[in-house]
């Protein structure tokens, strides 16, 4: 069996362009969900929001790079996690927030400004801590990756629907309201069909390797977890939104991850791996997480004020 780091998954070219504008259609229908209010609430609510962003764009990448130090992964293994860390949370962070009876107005919010933030955070941060890290750099380096060319790809699926998908909001809300839920539903289960047909497609390469990753995605993501809620806890941040900015923080949108992995490192192994086993795992995890804290309800003590819109 070969190392993973010279292993390269297949994913055909009309396959992965048609990936591009399902994962851009999702961020539509996140944007079809999203208000101008959104952005506004922010300023209602700025422990909670400034304390979730920090966690998301400054402290995860941060402990990323050390627990894959620490765990000692595969280079590849390593540029996977790395990348799944710094990209923005999907909605369904909102939808777990609102199972784990947490604060749902903030949720969305969040998940609004970190998509926008990611447009331009996301490169950065994995350039950063890639080449920072020191077995993972020189990998790296051999790809040759451009950071204006990921950013432009960001900006093609993320920035530009997101856009396009608030404005319409605003300027037609009675036809927004009708189709945001089904443009939501659908391009999401269009995703998992995908990543579904990219697990699929590479099966063998899946079965060999899985468990050599399995261990640093699930520490990883309990981790990811850990980290929206510790910071939450150290700034005294209520328990109603602390269960929204763990999700927040825990919760990664890896199917971006693997659209990139494809786009921009050909599929390269521990990647892709990484990518696709999150996709899954971040899921099951955060429902486990969900269904434990709706059995109780959140503390709303000096919660910061529900918002709405």
């Amino acid at each position: 069996m070969l190392p993973i780091d010279e292993i390269r998954l297949n994913f055909n070219p009309a396959s992965l362009a048609l990936l591009n504008w399902v994962l851009a259609a999702l961020m539509f229908g996140i944007a079809l969900d999203t208000r101008v209010e959104d952005f506004r609430r922010v300023l209602k609510l700025p422990l909670a929001f400034g304390v979730g962003i920090a966690a998301q764009f400054l402290v995860l990448p941060l402990i990323t790079f050390v627990l894959s130090i620490v765990l000692g992964v595969e280079p590849s293994i390593a540029l996977g996690m790395i990348l799944v860390a710094c990209c923005p949370p999907g909605n369904v962070s909102n939808i777990l927030t609102h199972q784990a009876r947490g604060n749902v107005a903030l949720s969305v919010s969040m998940t609004a400004v970190s998509n926008a933030l990611a447009i331009v955070l996301m490169p950065v941060n994995f350039a950063f801590w890639g080449h920072l890290h020191p077995t993972a750099a020189p990998l790296l380096k051999s790809i040759a990756l451009s950071p204006v060319e990921m950013t432009l790809h960001i900006i093609a699926i993320i920035g530009i629907p997101f856009v396009l998908g608030i404005a319409i909001a605003h300027r037609w809300p009675a036809l927004t309201a009708r189709v945001k839920r089904p443009v939501g539903i659908v391009s999401f289960l269009v995703l998992i069909g995908f990543i579904v047909g990219a697990i699929a497609g590479n099966w063998r390469f899946f079965i060999d390797y899985t468990g050599e990753v399995l261990l640093a995605v699930a520490l990883h993501d309990a981790l990811a977890l850990a980290t929206g809620y510790s910071c939450a806890l150290l700034f005294r941040v209520p328990d109603y939104d602390r269960r929204a900015i763990t999700f927040e923080v825990g919760i990664r949108n890896a199917g971006l991850g693997l659209v990139l992995v494809f786009s921009f490192f050909g599929g390269l192994g521990g990647m892709a791996v990484v990518a696709g086993v999150w996709g899954f795992w971040d899921i099951i995890a955060g429902l486990l997480l969900a269904s434990l804290w709706a059995r109780r309800p959140a503390r709303t003590q000096n919660a910061t004020p529900k918002v709405t819109s």
